[in-house]
């Protein structure tokens, strides 16, 4: 059993001071390394729910088995690269995201593309949020495709 505060914004931080997480398993061992290893397991199930609704798994779109392999191996791909570009570009101490996350605050951009003596400018409005993020991968992800 594990006791967590609940988080702002759900239904139980206002009738109850904890979440009880409970698990059972017929495993041998370390009870907080039989946790660690659920909460891991965890992170799996989030993976598969992001490619349910943040990519598109949840309906293939055709009655042909192989129109739906290819259709998950692209949506696949295209998922390992959101989450490997959410990695390099933001490092390993930046918040998971979802691909659905991703595309509204990274990729969806409120910007506007100049050419002034031909060279192209982006330009962002001043107050936008994700600003900085967005600066920051841009630059990470720059350096990657030049060193390589």
């Amino acid at each position: 059993m594990r006791r967590t505060k609940p988080t702002p914004g759900s239904q139980l931080a206002l009738l109850a001071t904890y979440d009880y997480h409970a698990f059972i398993t017929d495993r041998e061992g370390d009870t907080i390394d039989i946790e660690a290893d659920h909460r891991r397991h965890a992170v799996c199930e989030d993976t598969i729910k992001d490619l349910k609704y943040g990519v598109g798994l949840n309906h293939l779109p055709s009655g042909r088995f192989a129109a739906n392999a290819a259709w998950m191996a692209f949506n696949v791909i295209a998922h390992n690269l959101a989450r490997s570009s959410i990695r390099i570009g933001l490092g390993e101490q930046a918040k998971p995201m979802t691909t659905k996350t991703l595309r509204t605050r990274l990729l969806a951009l409120p910007g506007r593309i100049t050419t002034s003596a031909r060279q192209q400018i982006l330009h962002l409005p001043d107050l936008w949020p994700w600003q900085d993020d967005f600066n920051t991968m841009l630059d990470r992800l720059r350096t990657v495709l030049l060193v390589a």
